[in-house]
């Protein structure tokens, strides 16, 4: 074995050995007190069956350039080629997309979770590179977290992330809370993982000390394990898309019995009075109590006022992981939260107020040392095209060049796409309705990938140019929500002829001609060194030393924990005195009711929260005929679609197919049993996995983890059967509403039956052909 090698992954740091023959050995950090699982797929990097090894063009592409058939993606042999004819034809390409329509016809889509180093970042490095060549229409917001990204700042005046961050720390609840009440859980899966890196992971011991500490925890949703066992939870399951019912039937009763903090109402909000004439039923003539949302809910209504006037009586903490708001209305389910926390009035004190993000909130972002410094990142010039297209609207884009789309307040035109460049991510994993996806996909004339392995979306590429994985490169990780900065050696040679995307870029660059302007003259080693300098001067200028790059690159992860002083959240500040600290909103309070909201006439988004019906949930009349709600949630296995060919996603599978959960009662009705291969359906669509049967899913819900790699059985069916169990191959693709266009992931009714034919052959387990071509 050669000397083992640090490295960091967005789910926690490694140590990589090679031996002799390149087998790779993976050993989770001493400092880490719970490792992640997804640390031994790492050993499956370099799997021929998976990794690019070569450059590639689709047949009829190769032979005919942007006048190729698009609609033929996903259905051809490619042709291996060297880099520079690769590269010749990639630069001929994005030339013709910008003569054709300019460089809003270009799309430059990733998604960030690529790899946790922060020069070899596959977003920074595909944003800088066609800024620097004109621009390109750019995706806002996330799949993650976008319906509250746009409704946050306007109640809170603060960024989302920025507010997930206001929480207490376990400590603090464990000191002062009487109460934690979760409407959706904490799912254990999710703590595994944070964007830029997780030093350690620590979640049990802190959800352990707030049992022991005989703090109540309530969990109110369908699935009774997404709120981890360690906390000992009383469960509530109730329907899927209730929550909101529920908040507000709580709402009613504390205004009702008087049981609202009035005092905390006036002064630190607005537009309670409004909210609550909607609450009493004197603006629909419903008044919206526990025995309403009882109907909804299927929760007795007694169970739901007896909690509130619990929640009312000691101080209480609300729980919400990003989850609950994926779906249609999704937004509501904040914004009434923060509503409910209002009304309590415990916002801002020890313990007390909303967590949002309970997954990854439970590790990372319960906690009050904060970096109070930039770590250097790859600078990015900035756009000079200005059109926008939230990133869940991507079909819709492709779809309605021309079309339009109302976005918070705005009204966005969809530029036509000419292009599709897409580094860093899988849209044919974490966009919604794949079979829709894919025949949009099929508008462009040309799409071009960079990409370490054989995914669905290189798959459905003209240009498809290997990159390194993050193993086989040098970086150094560090994020904002952690406070670890880890080396991240080099351990493996790359695979193949594969190159990083910063030598792609400086390829195409120079056949473009601004490659001086793109690269500055900088090799990627000086850049990672350049990045880490910057960081050094940032914290010098903070109080904190960091070593020289020499050093670090030679040394452990960094814990900066001891040199971090506590501060105090932005909320807190307000507690004391709202005048002094307002927040950035028009009233400086926070908004229960929005004028600038009201004022946008949207009809599924008034002025305050609201109950909307979904289209597609079980009090729907569509769930007749497909009478199971579809709840797709992140991977415990992988993180999203990444070494989904891994040890630890595979040994999850049944048959080769991604499990679905159902409950007893439903699998009886059914006829189905464990390990039994099920057909998933609805008009989107159908895919198959393998049945568990499981107590822990509500009846009428069944639950699947999103990531393996669509395989479509027939590439040519517009709405194929997914054979490999892909959620959103039936996953609705609408907006949660006109403010905040994220996606409705969770708004998905299907039907499930036995798969009683020979199992079709998983297409995506080996790479797809390769033939010899002459123009």
């Amino acid at each position: 074995m050669t000397r083992a090698r640090s490295t960091a992954t967005h789910w926690g740091n490694y140590l990589l050995d090679t031996a002799a023959d390149g087998t790779l050995s993976v050993t989770p950090h001493a400092g880490d007190p719970q490792p992640s699982p997804i640390g031994r797929s790492l050993t499956a990097l370099q799997d021929p069956d998976h990794r690019i090894a070569r450059p590639a063009i689709r047949l009829d592409y190769y032979r005919h350039g942007t006048a190729a058939d698009p609609s033929l993606r996903g259905r051809q042999p490619f042709v291996e080629v060297d880099w520079d004819e690769a590269l010749d034809i990639a630069a001929g390409a994005l030339l013709s997309a910008q003569a054709t329509g300019g460089n809003r016809a270009i799309y430059g889509g990733s998604y960030g979770w690529a790899g946790a180093g922060r020069f070899h970042h596959a977003q920074g490095q595909i944003h800088r590179f066609l800024q620097i060549f004109g621009g390109y229409t750019a995706s806002v917001d996330t799949y993650s977290f976008a319906a509250a990204e746009v409704l946050v700042p306007h109640i809170l005046g603060m960024n989302a992330y920025a507010a997930a961050k206001q929480a207490p720390t376990t400590e603090e609840i464990a000191r002062h809370c009487a109460r934690v009440v979760f409407f959706g859980g904490a799912a254990p899966r999710n703590t595994q993982v944070n964007p830029g890196g997780v030093g350690a992971h620590p979640s049990t011991d802190r959800l352990t000390a707030l049992r022991d500490a005989g703090v109540d925890i309530v969990h109110i949703g369908p699935v009774r394990d997404d709120c981890d066992p360690a906390l000992g939870a009383r469960w509530v399951p109730c329907r899927p898309h209730t929550d909101v019912a529920i908040m507000l039937a709580m709402l009613h009763t504390l205004v009702t019995e008087e049981l609202h903090d009035r005092a905390f109402l006036d002064r630190y909000s607005t537009g309670f009075d409004q909210l609550a004439e909607y609450l009493t039923g004197r603006v629909d003539g419903l008044p919206k109590s526990p025995e309403w949302a009882a109907g909804l809910a299927e929760v007795p209504a007694a169970e739901i006022r007896d909690l509130a006037r619990l929640m009312a009586r000691e101080r209480c903490l609300i729980g919400l992981p990003f989850a609950l708001q994926r779906a249609e209305h999704g937004e509501q389910s904040y914004w009434a939260a923060w509503a409910l926390a209002a009304a309590l009035g415990h916002i801002g004190l020890p313990g007390g107020g909303i967590l949002m993000g309970t997954g990854v909130g439970m590790t990372h972002d319960m906690q009050r040392r904060y970096l109070p410094f930039e770590i250097g990142a790859f600078p990015q010039p900035g756009n000079p095209v200005t059109d926008i297209v939230p990133v869940a609207r991507l079909t819709e884009m492709l779809e309605q060049p021309g079309g339009t789309v109302d976005y918070n307040g705005r009204v966005l035109t969809y530029p036509e796409i000419d292009l599709i460049y897409w580094a860093g991510g899988n849209p044919f994993h974490h966009h919604q309705d794949l079979n829709r996806l894919r025949r949009a996909w099929s508008r462009p004339r040309t799409v071009i990938v960079n990409e370490i392995s054989w995914t669905s979306t290189a798959r459905m590429a003209d240009i498809v140019l290997p990159t390194t994985a993050s193993a086989e490169r040098e970086d150094f990780a560090g994020g904002r929500s952690d406070h670890w900065l880890t080396p991240m050696n080099r351990a493996l040679e790359p695979y193949g002829r594969a190159r990083d995307d910063y030598a792609i870029f400086t390829g195409l660059a120079e056949r473009l001609g601004f490659a001086e302007r793109f690269t500055e003259g900088r090799t990627a080693r000086q850049w990672v060194e350049r990045l880490w300098r910057t960081t050094v001067d940032n914290a010098a200028a903070a109080g904190i030393q960091l070593p020289g790059y020499a050093d670090f690159r030679t040394g452990e992860p960094l814990d900066l924990r001891p040199v971090l002083t506590e501060s105090r959240h932005a909320l807190e500040l307000f507690r004391d005195d709202p005048d002094r600290h307002p927040l950035r909103t028009p009233s400086g309070r926070i908004e229960l009711f929005s004028r600038t909201i009201a004022e946008f006439g949207y009809s599924d988004c008034v002025g305050h929260p609201a109950w909307y019906p979904p289209r597609e949930w079980l009090g729907s009349p569509l769930a007749q005929r497909f009478p199971l709600h579809l709840l797709s949630h992140q991977p415990a296995t992988r993180l999203h679609s990444q070494l989904d060919y891994g040890v630890t996603s595979q040994e999850s599978k049944i048959r080769g197919r991604e499990p679905l959960r159902m409950n007893p009662a439903d699998a009886a009705a059914r006829g189905l049993h464990n390990g039994d291969i099920v057909r998933v359906f609805n008009d989107r669509g159908a895919l198959l996995a393998g049945v568990r049967i499981s107590d822990a899913v509500r009846p009428g819900v069944v639950h699947m983890a999103t990531g393996a790699w669509y395989d479509p059985l027939d590439p040519a069916d517009p709405v194929s059967l997914d054979v490999h169990g892909n959620p959103n191959t039936v996953t609705n693709d609408i907006g949660t509403s006109s403010l905040t266009q994220g996606p409705s992931v969770n708004s998905c009714l299907v039907e499930a039956e036995r798969y009683d034919g020979d199992l079709p052959p998983l297409r995506v387990r080996t790479p797809p052909p390769m033939v010899d071509a002459v123009r």
